[in-house]
């Protein structure tokens, strides 16, 4: 029985995965897609994207990455509901343990590989967190803001993702307050400023989240709060915090065999070439400054575009 190695792997499905997977196929590279923990990555939990080009009135999160994987899938890519567990190796055929929704484990192999993990939501570490995520504590607002109606709700962070949660949780809950750790913001000031300019946000300025208080059966009732400046703490009262401090990228995976910057980003040249031949990286799992779905589109197209000259050379 003939060994199937498959000539390219995406590695992820959000804007960059499947853009690259659309490229191949057009290219006559039919690759498999391994959709990942989260099919559609980021993007998936995001309601209106309105700076995406090619949609006047904006579009749905969900609904956007439902038009690539159909795109992606009727140009010829196989999509396989599969998370990469590790690499074993670091060079032709490259060899990906797998696993799939159902638990079960897998092997396959692959001329070359595009990753396109993509990052996650970071979280602050404290002992109360993970007891109370879904309890009052999220990552997510476009997930679980309906939950928090007429509430009093708080938002950490000071990026664009912040703002964004911060704005959209104004559609449900009574009052909203901004927790960042300074007074500056990392965020775009058309964001900081279309927050300023929504009478429901409050902001809580130079204070971080050290505790937290409740139980999963009373649900989050407090925080407490230190003042990065004075040091002196304060308990503040509320009913959810969302936590927006930023991602972390998920390359864990390829353990050593890839070159990463300090912070875990995958290290590519002025394409998308990476240290191991082959391997090509794209999208948010090496980009730490934009993290835009048009930029990791971009990034998509140019990973397809340098695997299907790889491939040509190979011979």
């Amino acid at each position: 029985m003939t060994e199937t190695i498959h000539e390219t792997v995406v590695i992820g499905s959000g804007p960059a995965g499947y853009t690259a997977a659309i490229y191949l196929a057009r290219s006559n590279i039919m690759p498999l897609i391994l959709e990942g923990p989260v099919p559609g990555g980021q993007l998936t939990i995001t309601t209106d994207v309105e700076n995406y080009p090619g949609f006047v009135d904006g579009i749905l999160g969900p609904d956007l990455m439902e038009r690539m994987r159909d795109q992606a899938k009727r140009l010829g890519a196989t999509i396989m509901s599969a998370t990469a567990i590790s690499l074993r190796n670091n060079a032709a055929p490259f060899e990906l343990e797998i696993e799939d929704n159902l638990g079960r484990a897998g092997l396959i192999k692959a001329k070359t590989l595009i990753v396109a993990t993509g990052a996650s939501a970071r979280f602050l570490g404290l002992p109360k967190e993970q007891e109370l995520m879904g309890y009052g504590v999220s990552a997510c607002a476009t997930c679980d803001a309906a939950f928090y109606r007429d509430k009093h709700v708080a938002v950490m962070g000071g990026g664009d993702t912040a703002m964004e949660e911060a704005i959209f949780l104004t559609r449900f809950a009574k009052r909203v307050t901004l927790i960042h750790r300074r007074e500056g913001f990392r965020a775009a000031q058309v964001m900081v400023d279309k927050a300023r300019a929504n009478a429901k946000i409050d902001w809580k300025l130079n204070y971080i989240v050290v505790d937290m208080q409740g139980t999963a059966k009373t649900g989050l009732e407090s925080l407490t709060l230190e003042n990065t400046l004075t040091k002196e703490r304060e308990q503040f009262d509320c009913d959810g915090l969302f936590v927006a401090i930023g991602h972390t990228p998920n390359t864990e995976f390829l353990g050593d065999k890839i070159a990463k910057s300090e912070s875990g980003y995958i290290l590519t040249s002025h394409d998308t070439t990476t240290n191991i031949p082959g391997v090509f990286a794209c999208g948010d799992v090496a980009d730490q400054v934009y993290r835009q779905a048009v930029l990791a589109a971009g990034r998509g197209c140019m990973a397809a575009i340098d695997c299907k000259n790889y491939l040509e050379n190979l011979g």
